[in-house]
């Protein structure tokens, strides 16, 4: 597969993804998944309640959280993404350390390595300007 045609495969998954993730948070998808609740266990008795009539169920919510499991998680990675890009330059364009940008790629040990030295720091400062409003 050439570069261009991955990256046009990429394209139309990501708009994909996010087209059936806007409309699967919508009411009326929650609605049509009730409706087709309602509609199977109403024929349960016209099917006598066969294994069949289970592994319709069975089947068919199988097939849909698998399927959405990959197009929520493709459409949270983009999201996380874009707002780590967006967080990265508001820190490079401000006062604040710009030791917090990448912060996201270090180990959680890292991570609370990091936090651990911000509280400290933080208390400190709130301790000087508590011994400051004092005298």
């Amino acid at each position: 597969m050439t570069e261009q045609t991955g990256e046009q495969l990429e394209k139309t998954f990501s708009r994909l993804a996010g087209s059936v993730a806007r409309a699967c948070g919508r009411p009326w998808a929650f609605a049509l998944c009730l409706l087709s609740l309602v509609v199977w266990g109403i024929s349960g008795p016209v099917m006598h309640y066969s294994e069949t009539w289970q592994l319709v169920i069975n089947t068919g919510t199988t097939i849909v959280t698998f399927l959405m499991v990959f197009l929520i998680q493709n459409t949270q990675n983009r999201d996380g993404v874009a707002v780590q890009a967006k967080l990265d330059e508001l820190i490079r364009s401000g006062n604040a350390k710009n030791d917090f940008v990448g912060l996201e790629h270090l180990t959680a040990a890292e991570i609370g390595e990091v936090l651990s030295k911000r509280s400290r720091a933080a208390k400190r400062r709130r301790e000087r300007r508590e011994a400051q409003s004092r005298t």
